[in-house]
């Protein structure tokens, strides 16, 4: 069954001059931009990102490549997102690509197994927490039994004391908060002392 996916897209520090037509090239495919941001990675964010390739050979080069420019990342949206940037992005090997899948993009724009222009996410899992890596703020849907927790027993409780704080007008809205939320915590234990 094809359904509606996000899917991360980087486009590496090697290509980052071609992020128009690359950009140019996602949305003729087919694919919508719900976000996108450059910036500069630390080492550090690096290894933290590419964590599962730690210990391997290329680990070291991967980490110093991208870390040495901007990336530019976004969140594509679009049926079978993951499988379809994966079809557009090409092998990793851009000589291979050129080969196999002379239209993709890694055949345009890359040079190497490195420096082969974009990253894409591989699985769904991988895909939340890539785009949590770079977009911390966007909410990503699928995780119902998250999602209804809140929407049962935190959202009346937050709802209720931010009406009543709106209210009052409290000269420390913060402590009021915090003091109103302990106090009419629904979870709070029902505890006698005799």
């Amino acid at each position: 069954m094809i359904q509606l996916e996000r899917t991360l897209a980087l486009i590496k520090p090697d290509s980052i001059n071609d992020t128009d037509e690359i950009v140019r090239i996602i949305k003729s495919s087919g694919f919508s931009i719900l976000a996108q941001r450059r910036v500069k990675l630390s080492p550090e964010q690096v290894s933290d990102f590419y964590a599962e390739h730690y210990g391997k050979m290329f680990f070291t080069n991967l980490v110093s490549f991208m870390s040495a420019g901007a990336v530019v990342a976004l969140v594509l949206a679009k049926n079978d997102a993951i499988q379809e940037w994966r079809k557009l992005m090409g092998p990793t090997n851009p000589a291979e690509a050129k080969e196999t899948f002379p239209d993709s993009i890694r055949a345009l724009f890359g040079k190497d197994n490195t420096r082969n222009a974009v990253h894409g996410s591989d699985s769904v899992l991988s895909s939340q927490r890539e785009i949590s890596f770079f977009f911390p703020q966007m909410i990503l849907t699928g995780d119902t039994a998250s999602s209804e927790y809140l929407e049962q027993h935190v959202m009346p409780t937050l709802n209720a004391s931010l009406t009543q704080l709106a209210k009052e007008k409290p000269e420390r809205p913060l402590l009021w908060l915090a003091t109103y939320l302990e106090k009419n915590n629904p979870n709070k234990p029902d505890v006698e002392f005799v």
